[in-house]
This record gives C-alpha cells, structure tokens and sequence, in this order.
C-alpha cells in the first residue's frame, strides 16, 4: 500500500521535548486503532501521521486551553491518523459493487423467504462460494471503516448526506425518520451480528478481543461485522438512495 506523503512542521525545543515525551502515545493509538481495522492498514503509516499530529499539536498546544496535554494529543493525533486513512485509495469500485450485490441478495432473499437470510443463503443467491461471500463482506467492512468521506462510483459521500444546520422542519423530520430508521434495523439485526456492533461501536473492543468475549475467531468475528453492515444496507436501501 503506497503511504500519503507528509511535510513536517516546524519544531521549537519546547515542542521537540513533547514529542519525545509522547511518542509513546501515538504507538498505543496506532496500534489500538490498527487492531480495529482491516489488514491492508500498516501501523507504521498510522504511527507516522500520528507523528506528525504529535508534532502539529506540540507547537500550538497551550497550558491555558484547561487540558493536559496528553488529553489533547490524543484527540489530535487520532484525528492526524483517520484523516490519513480517509485519504488512502486501496479499494477499487469493484469492492463496492459486490458489496451492493450482497445487500441485494440479502435482501431478495429475506423478501421471498419471510425470513433472516444466513451467510448460506446469500452466497446461494449470489452464485458464489461461501468463502468468496465471505471474502465480499470482510472488504464490505473494509471499506466502510476506511472511506468515510469519500462517495461511491460518483456518488455522494455518507457525511454529504448528513444534513446542515440551518432551520429546515421538513428536513428535520426527514432527519428524525431516517435516525429511527437506522435504530429500528439496528435493533431487527440477529443478536449476535447486534453484540458485534454493540462491542465495536459502543465499547471500541478490537475483532481479537470481540473473539474473546463471544468465544470464537477473529475471523468469525469479521465475518459477523461484515454480514451485519451488509444487512444494515439491504435494510436500510431506500435511505441510502
């Protein structure tokens, strides 16, 4: 994977001291942070925007903000080390494809059935291999950590979506519809794909740690997350348009 390029800034003596002093920091955000994403994600490129977060933090960083300064590095070199990752390209529309075509297959599946569909079931549909199924959700997850700014073959992105704040009652209720929209599939998904999100999201445990809560692999675990988001979209369709 080919790292974004970085310009470091300027450091002052003060600042240099901070970095040095926090350089530890950044290793446990990259690495908390890498345990949550896919593969393809190096913690050494996490480490080096996290660096340079420390650094840009360091020099403007004053004791009169009302918080220490490892409270405040640790929003910003987070936020140096998601902003990286938003701009990293490694999946093509491919991966977007296949993921709409699962949360189609879901859904025809669920509409003829009356049912839950299983992984089974929607890699039946799709006329694929199981593991190929699998392969397509664990990318589906992938991208949906990773392009949180960007839109999908033209589209626009989720955040563009988001509503503005300026006096709207008709896009307010359209806003108050789609959240409950997005908590009633939430609360409809099978209890085990539901704890997955519930420990990513809510608890920010890693798939290694979500494996050993619920006693089974990280691979399992990835499989779980993936299916439920695939299940979310099929779900969720008419919102996403």
């Amino acid at each position: 994977m080919k790292s974004p390029r970085y310009s470091a800034p300027v450091v002052n003596p003060d600042s240099e001291r901070l970095v040095r002093e926090h350089a530890e920091l950044v290793r446990r955000i990259a690495y908390h942070l890498a345990g949550r994403l896919p593969p393809q994600v190096e913690v050494d490129d996490l480490i080096q925007a996290g660096m340079i977060g420390l650094l840009e933090c360091a020099n403007g960083y004053s004791a009169t903000r009302g918080a220490s300064f490892e409270t405040y590095a640790g929003i910003r070199v987070r936020g140096a080390m998601l902003d990286a990752l938003r701009k990293l390209d490694w999946a093509p529309r491919s991966v977007h494809r296949k993921a709409r075509a699962a949360a189609d297959a879901l859904r025809q599946v669920e509409s003829r059935s009356g049912r839950e569909a299983n992984d089974t079931d929607v890699a039946a549909q799709m006329g694929v291999p199981l593991d190929e199924y699998h392969r397509i959700v664990r990318d589906a997850l992938g991208c949906q950590m990773l392009r949180l700014n960007d839109g999908e073959d033209g589209e626009e992105s989720l955040l563009e979506k988001l509503p503005d704040n300026s006096p709207d009652p008709l896009g307010e209720a359209l806003d108050e519809d789609r959240r409950q929209a997005i908590i009633d599939a939430i609360n409809g998904l099978p209890a085990r794909e539901k704890l997955v999100l519930s420990l990513y999201y809510e608890q920010e445990l890693n798939l290694k740690e979500i494996g050993a809560v619920m006693q089974v692999t990280e691979s399992r675990v990835c499989q779980l997350h993936g299916q439920a988001l695939v299940r979310l979209r099929a779900r969720l369709m008419e919102w996403l348009v």
